[in-house]
């Protein structure tokens, strides 16, 4: 379905990501975010969506990483969900806000135990001189430091939310007639939806 306006873009969007779901796209929830330094220097790259309602889109990354050090300096950031099996596209453009320790806390408790010592691990994005090995060994480094108990989240190691500005919905045409509709929000969550030219 592509929407009518009338529909709530987030319902649309849940509407999408469950259909990319159902066709069982691998990483269905996988988005491009783009993020830019202060001096508005872009960079883009994949992340994983771990969340979404009409508070905005949530993923989580390190803080010393390329990404993190982007989003300290500069909350303005472009998400992109691209579909190729389906024909859709969605771009949200917002304003990404760190979310809370506790909501943070809740997520990386979730995670793989693997998942959870590579946070501690991996010094994202900085050179690896010792290549792989190096950080394998300093995986199990960290692995005999954690034990068999729980591994607390790294303070370096949150999650963002993406409040939105606005939610723009693309659907393949034939001859190149695409369907696009965008939603404009207001700062007190209102919106207007807007067509398109392809």
């Amino acid at each position: 379905m592509f929407p009518s306006g009338k529909e709530k873009p987030i319902d649309v969007f849940g509407i999408w990501l469950k259909e990319a779901e159902e066709r069982k796209i691998v990483n269905h929830n996988k988005v491009c975010l783009a993020t830019a330094s202060k001096d508005g220097v872009p960079s883009s790259r994949m992340v994983l969506l771990k969340d979404y309602s009409e508070d905005g889109f949530t993923f989580y990354t390190n803080l010393n990483s390329h990404k993190g050090r982007d989003l300290k300096e500069n909350p303005n950031v472009s998400l992109c969900f691209y579909w190729e099996e389906i024909g859709k596209q969605i771009r949200i453009d917002g304003i990404a806000e760190q979310v809370s320790d506790e909501e943070a806390d809740l997520y990386f408790a979730s995670r793989p135990r693997q998942s959870q010592l590579g946070a501690w691990a991996s010094n994202q994005s900085a050179e690896l001189k010792g290549g792989t090995k190096e950080l394998l060994a300093n995986v199990a480094k960290e692995g005999i430091r954690w034990g068999i108990g729980n591994v607390e989240r790294p303070p370096h190691w949150t999650g963002f939310r993406v409040k939105q500005k606005s939610i723009e919905f693309w659907m393949q045409g034939d001859f190149r007639i695409h369907k696009r509709r965008k939603f404009i929000f207001d700062i007190d969550g209102s919106y207007e939806s807007i067509i398109l030219s392809p």
